[in-house]
């Protein structure tokens, strides 16, 4: 069986990874969330 590539889109798997329609300000709000929190891990262990 040959798959040609009209074809090959169909078959690929899923990997869960994360939607585009999700809510952008969540991953905004957690990703700088985290940002803040290495920052102060770092600067309490004296690291910078």
């Amino acid at each position: 069986m040959t798959t040609t590539s009209a074809t090959a889109g169909h078959l690929r798997a899923r990997t869960g990874g994360p939607k585009d329609d999700g809510p952008k300000i969540l991953e905004h709000v957690m990703g700088w969330t985290f940002v803040l929190v290495l920052a102060m891990f770092v600067t309490q262990l004296g690291l910078v």
